[in-house]
């Protein structure tokens, strides 16, 4: 197996986060603003619908690019899969994929944070009640998906900061401590895409000989447990649950081929059984 089909999905993943930020950083006057709101070539709006759903909550009325970008963006991912954005997009997981390979590198234990994965949920919750008492969109003020961009793209420092502050959670606190806990962006896009069209699946799954590589690199390994391992209830192999980023990084490291990309469509409908709660 040559290195190249190893890390496909990685290189896949890292090419297209990379190209977006060269996007933003070089890509003036033909594209403008950030992950929150943007203006392609002056007539492809996009923009974040939790950043929609915060205006609104403060009150605030968007103008109409704002509303066609949001409908863009949410169709996008509601059909290929809302926590895409999380490994294919944001700047922050090229952060939080850097803390995970220290941790292995020395030698941290690999527990994550002792929170439920509902904690994002109930910051998301609670991002929405600050726009609304407030009258500004308040998860902006401190996301460090776009405050990242912003440092990367033009040098900010707060930027810097937000970005290193993220890493040094997770290699304090636990693995995947910011992304699977805390992340309200994640936990919009995870309940956005919970119903989407591309997957992935253990078809495979009659191969797996339970080294584990693909829970040890997962970054939300309750996913995969269904997948694999549910035939014997009747579960399909689809890795069902919203919370998968579809990072590609169990398919990477199956020597045997277990996992593979898939259509919702083309697995067996009893899969649905294994969607495990956000």
């Amino acid at each position: 197996m040559s290195a190249l089909y190893r890390h496909r999905w990685l290189l896949a993943r890292r090419a297209c986060q990379l190209g977006i930020l060269a996007l933003f950083a070089f890509g003036a006057p033909y594209v403008k603003g950030t992950l929150a709101s943007s203006m392609t070539l002056g007539v492809l709006p996009l923009t974040d619908p939790f950043v929609l759903l915060q205006s609104l909550a403060a009150g605030h009325m968007p103008i109409k690019a704002g509303w066609i970008g949001a409908a863009i963006v949410a169709l996008f991912y509601a059909l290929l899969g809302g926590r895409a954005y999380c490994g294919w997009v944001c700047p922050v997981n090229l952060l939080t994929d850097l803390a995970g390979w220290l941790r292995r590198v020395l030698g941290l234990n690999d527990k994550a944070l002792l929170l439920p994965r509902q904690t994002r949920l109930w910051i998301m919750a609670a991002a929405l009640a600050v726009s609304a008492l407030t009258g500004t969109i308040a998860w902006e003020a401190v996301n460090p998906v776009t405050l990242l961009q912003r440092g990367l793209t033009f040098g900010l420092p707060l930027g810097i900061l937000a970005g290193a502050a993220v890493l040094l959670v997770d290699l304090t606190a636990g693995a995947r401590t910011w992304c699977g806990h805390l992340c309200p962006v994640g936990a919009f896009y995870g309940l956005l895409g919970r119903f989407s069209l591309l997957r992935f699946s253990a078809k495979g799954r009659s191969l797996c000989d339970d080294c584990g590589d693909c829970y040890r690199v997962c970054p939300e390994p309750h996913c995969l447990s269904p997948a694999l391992r549910g035939e014997a209830r009747g579960i399909g192999p689809l890795v069902a649950s919203g919370d998968c980023s579809l990072c590609g990084r169990c398919a990477d490291v199956c020597s045997k081929d277990v996992l593979a990309a898939s259509l919702r469509l083309q697995s067996n409908s009893t899969s649905v059984k294994g969607e495990c709660p956000p």
